[in-house]
């Protein structure tokens, strides 16, 4: 099962190594904070191999992160253990200032969208809140192949 958290992280444990019977190995636990509800909440997670932990190192506190992970559990003397696996980080990406949608509100020029977001205004051009492809203009940024 692969799940995903978005958060920001607040610590980074230190790395962990040993040998077991299958050779080397070692791993690097982080915390993540994220919002749930009303109230911040924390969860840990867990990298592991040599080359997880070096893609660990480029995030620093503070990043806010999205994280793809496995939850994976063991029984060891009649206890359990859950461990959250992060097997994909990568920044989260904040919308830029400038985004747009693509869409023109009603009346601008070489958009060939139009948009009507007054609801008094869709009544009158029946156009309501649906943007309308004039579909006549056939000009070179058109990249689509109909």
């Amino acid at each position: 099962m692969a799940l995903e958290i978005e958060g920001k992280i607040i610590r980074k444990l230190n790395v962990q190594s040993g040998t077991s019977a299958r050779g080397e190995w070692s791993k690097q636990e982080f915390i993540i904070e994220y919002q749930e509800g009303n109230y911040p909440s924390q969860v840990c997670l867990s990298v592991w191999g040599p080359d997880k932990v070096k893609d660990l190192e480029k995030y620093q506190i503070g990043d806010k992160v999205k994280v793809s992970f496995n939850i994976s559990s063991r029984e060891y003397n009649n206890r359990w253990y859950t461990d959250l696996r992060a097997w994909k980080i990568e920044t989260e990406t904040p919308v830029p200032e400038n985004y747009t949608t693509g869409f023109a509100p009603t009346g601008v020029e070489g958009s060939g969208n139009t948009y009507t977001p007054d609801p008094a205004e869709a009544a009158s051009t029946g156009h309501g809140y649906v943007a309308e492809s004039t579909g006549t203009d056939s000009s070179a940024e058109d990249d689509l192949p109909f």
